[in-house]
């Protein structure tokens, strides 16, 4: 029996169109016909057979519709007796979209009620509202040898939870906040519409209104002497209970670079994006991202991170700093345009393992970003020049990022020729969080995409989200509630505990993994099960199942790139 797959969510009406068929081992022909809401054949095409993909193990055929541009909705059939799950196809598409996972970052909101009036059904009470302790302290007190009166308590209530936890952790917000501001900075004009969040209506937009609030929470994890804390979490992860019934000492773990350095770099970014919007803030961060840049500078070893005995939050271990620092003074210069930070930047950039990576492990291409980012803006912009350099070591090391970014996108590119499925992936990349090694890969197919206008380029962003969206072997739609079969179990300590069938729209899942290492994937998914295929929506099986905010920032990205240049 076949199977087709189309993007469950929609297509933009001048965009690429691609509806997948998965056959039997049989290369006969595939006719399909695209069907709209009244039951009438609008298109009937013939598909063009792909071969074996093989990491879904799928016999494909390839199927363009992309002449059917009508606002409506639709599904697709083939001659074999299947169908699509419906989509639509409308201009606001991805505007909808974006807003859509904008705002599902509001419900991971720490340490504050979630109003009925902008939460709706999903309303829940105040949570780690309490103070934090410095592991040094946590640990003496446990001994015995200090008591509770000498400890230092540290005020940091606020900011996002990371994940299916109740963790929050510097490194992964910092990347998180890089992809939205960048996506407002770069796209502006997909961020119109209100969120319905508190702060709405303020004369700030919400996406922006969005990351202030996590912003706000970082600064409350740089020390006085311009370190930044690690990771703010329990001792042990919390049971699956509300937010609100999570009683459990927070502990400000010790300092790393790779937080200072990512601290420094977010800052140094919020702090322009901010500057008209809300200028004291944003000298605020400006003079905390200098502090933590004077702090790597006067701690040039690697310091990293690893969980004390005793400890299963999230460790975000890293190996190498040199790609925060880079992003830290890139970021740096292009707010101040101080010399020295350029020249820390340069030396830096040949020293790092992958120069475009955008992910929260490599950071490199942040530091592309912005140094890029008059260039980019200005050919957003249809200018008629480019923005000129105000000194030409910045002009040469802008010139060698587009020549990086655009070779990594060529390619991702030929990765994505390589698939059934148009999915820029290897066999070897399906591992843990592989959604966001696809979007991360899509985000710099976009920057190219804008950098030289060549339309190949975007158009492979449009598969990469065609794939999340249900172009892919597995059959879902991996945002919450984008498609009639998107994913409705997360891995998230909210979802479950919640008592409410529905789920928390905007969503996005880690995505099949074909090494789970949790206990029920292990048990549930067969040994040789193709890797694209390894996904289970069930809400224990956080190696395939689990949400982030760095897997929603890209596809925010995305959404955002999408609906500006259609």
């Amino acid at each position: 029996m076949s199977k087709v797959y189309v993007n469950q969510w929609g297509y933009l009406p001048n965009s690429p169109k691609t509806a997948v068929i998965a056959g039997n081992g049989s290369d006969q022909p595939v006719k399909i016909r695209v069907i709209n809401e009244q039951d009438s054949c609008v298109l009937e095409q013939e598909a063009v057979f792909f071969g074996h993909d093989a990491a879904s193990d799928d016999d494909v055929w390839q199927a363009d519709f992309s002449e059917v541009t009508a606002p409506g909705k639709y599904h697709v059939e083939d001659d074999q007796g299947s169908s699509s799950y419906s989509f639509q196809i409308s201009e606001d598409i991805y505007e909808k979209l974006g807003n859509m996972m904008s705002k599902a970052l509001y419900f991971q909101r720490c340490g504050t009620a979630l109003d009925e009036k902008y939460a709706g059904i999903f309303k829940r009470e105040c949570c780690h509202t309490g103070k934090a302790m410095q592991l040094k302290d946590y640990v003496n007190l446990q001994a015995g040898n200090i008591s509770e009166a000498q400890i230092q308590m540290f005020d940091v209530q606020g900011g996002w939870h990371d994940a299916g936890d109740f963790g929050r952790y510097p490194t992964a917000a910092a990347t998180a906040l890089a992809h939205m501001l960048y996506a407002w900075e770069l796209f502006p004009e997909s961020f119109e519409d209100s969120l319905n969040i508190p702060e709405s209506g303020n004369g700030m937009p919400d996406i922006l209104n969005e990351c202030l609030y996590e912003l706000k929470w970082l600064l409350k994890v740089q020390m006085a002497d311009g370190s930044v804390s690690h990771k703010l979490t329990s001792m042990r992860h919390a049971n699956f209970v509300m937010p609100c019934e999570d009683h459990r000492q927070m502990i400000l773990f010790p300092p790393s670079t790779m937080a200072a350095g990512a601290f420094a770099a977010v800052m140094a970014l919020a702090s322009r994006i901010y500057k008209t919007f809300a200028p004291e803030f944003s000298r605020e961060a400006l003079a905390a991202a200098k502090k933590a840049f004077a702090w790597l500078k006067a701690h040039p070893e690697f310091i990293g991170f690893e969980n004390p005995k005793g400890c299963n939050t999230g460790g975000y271990e890293d190996i190498d700093d040199r790609d925060e620092r880079l992003w830290a003074a890139a970021e740096l210069y292009r707010t101040t345009r101080e010399a020295a930070y350029l020249t820390d930047a340069q030396a830096l950039l040949d020293g790092v393992n992958d120069p475009t990576a955008l992910g929260w492990t490599d950071v490199a291409g942040l530091a592309g970003w912005a140094l890029m980012e008059d260039m980019m803006r200005a050919l957003r912009s249809k200018g008629s020049e480019v923005i000129e350099r105000d000194c030409r070591q910045a002009a040469l090391l802008s010139e060698k990022y587009v020549e990086l970014f655009v070779s990594a996108a060529d390619d991702i590119l030929k990765l994505s020729q390589q698939c059934g499925y148009k999915a820029a992936m290897s066999v070897e990349d399906y591992g843990w969080g592989s959604n966001m090694v696809l979007l991360n890969r899509a985000m710099i197919l976009a920057s190219a995409a804008v950098l030289t206008d060549d339309q190949s380029y975007a158009d492979a962003v449009v598969s990469q989200m065609d794939y999340l969206l249900g172009v892919n072997g597995a059959d879902y739609s991996y945002v919450t509630g984008a498609g009639e079969h998107a994913f409705k179990n997360p891995h998230n300590r909210v979802t479950v505990a919640d008592g409410i069938d529905e789920t928390i729209p905007g969503f996005v899942s880690g995505g099949p993994n074909g090494h789970p290492v949790d206990e029920k994937a292990e048990w549930l998914i067969v040994p040789g099960t193709p890797p694209m295929k390894c996904y289970l929506d069930i809400w224990e099986c956080y190696s395939l199942n689990e949400i982030t905010i760095y897997w929603n920032s890209p596809a925010i990205f995305l959404a955002a790139f999408l609906n500006a240049v259609k």
